[in-house]
């Protein structure tokens, strides 16, 4: 994040408000949206609001110079993107959009202005395309990826009233308590876990925070509270690094007990395999001598039968 890219969510606040005026979204200058527009117009609200992300896509990646100034060391501005336009289309209902893959299927996915490739960037072809990368994205509940906007509209605040210069820290801070309180809600929340893009969208806002904090941490007077460590998930969950380590903890156990194991086994083997062999051999030996009675009887019968004749 940095004051040129924070300057562009700024702008499009001021063109169009993220507030609506009696129950209605308005633009208040149009001249940088129309040609986003169908026919130059946008007579849908949800018409608006694609043409605003499209601005934004436009103004963060659309040039060699916005994309190497604003996105190249951090791509993951589209998850900005995506939380303004998550925020606005929770402003009210939409027919035919209750979700972002509702809204990706009938603007993105055929909409050409994503599709165009960017003049002057290599690794993305288009917009689409750096969207396409972000698909777990698209997968969150509109109102979930709301809650982002509130810290996020505070950062981007600071960011351009820190305007690069250290001599503004006192002022920009004065949102940093805000900031930090409503990241610990987020922080907090349920859906804190491993399987959602909501850690990640936590991890994205607090380098940014901490990234401010630092540039700040030699002026008197500024004030950046601490935030809190991303929460471990709960209810069991563990994360995929946790489960990772644990996982080949298991695997070298296992590795490092066979040795030992089959030392264990071929004792038993040697034991059990020793016992029947002993008890073959005094079989073997009660079965030679029994045979050798049973023939000694015979012989003793067979001569008592010759005297009576």
């Amino acid at each position: 994040m940095n004051d040129g890219m924070c300057r562009r969510f700024l702008a499009i606040r001021n063109s169009f408000p993220d507030q609506l005026v009696n129950g209605e979204y308005k633009i208040n200058d149009d001249q940088h949206f129309k040609q986003y527009c169908s026919n130059q117009k946008c007579d849908k609200d949800i018409d608006k609001i694609n043409a605003g992300c499209l601005l934004l896509f436009n103004e963060l990646f659309g040039s060699t110079y916005s994309f190497n100034n604003h996105a190249k060391n951090n791509i993951d501005v589209v998850y900005y993107i995506i939380i303004w336009l998550s925020y606005m289309l929770s402003l009210k209902s939409h027919d035919t959009v209750t979700n972002l893959n509702d809204f990706y299927n009938q603007y993105i996915n055929i909409n050409e202005k994503y599709k165009q490739s960017i003049t002057g960037v290599t690794g993305y072809n288009s917009y689409k395309e750096i969207i396409d990368k972000k698909m777990d994205l698209l997968n969150m509940d509109i109102k979930d990826i709301s809650k982002f906007y509130a810290p996020f509209k505070l950062l981007y605040e600071m960011y351009t009233n820190f305007h690069e210069s250290t001599s503004n820290c006192k002022t920009c801070s004065k949102n940093a308590n805000q900031f930090v309180e409503k990241y610990k809600k987020l922080n907090e929340d349920s859906n804190n876990n491993d399987s959602s893009p909501y850690r990640k969208i936590l991890s994205i806002l607090s380098t940014d925070y901490n990234n401010l904090k630092n540039k700040c941490k030699d002026v008197n007077d500024s004030d950046f509270p601490t935030l809190p460590n991303i929460k471990t998930p709960q209810n069991g969950t563990k994360s995929s690094t946790q489960t990772s380590e644990q996982h080949s903890g298991q695997i070298s156990g296992q590795i490092s007990e066979d040795p030992s194991s089959s030392s264990s086994i071929g004792n038993k083997l040697f034991t059990v395999l020793s016992i029947f062999g002993a008890i073959a051999f005094f079989l073997g030996i009660s079965y030679k001598y029994s045979l050798f009675g049973f023939r000694k009887r015979a012989q003793k019968q067979h001569l008592r039968e010759k005297i009576k004749i």
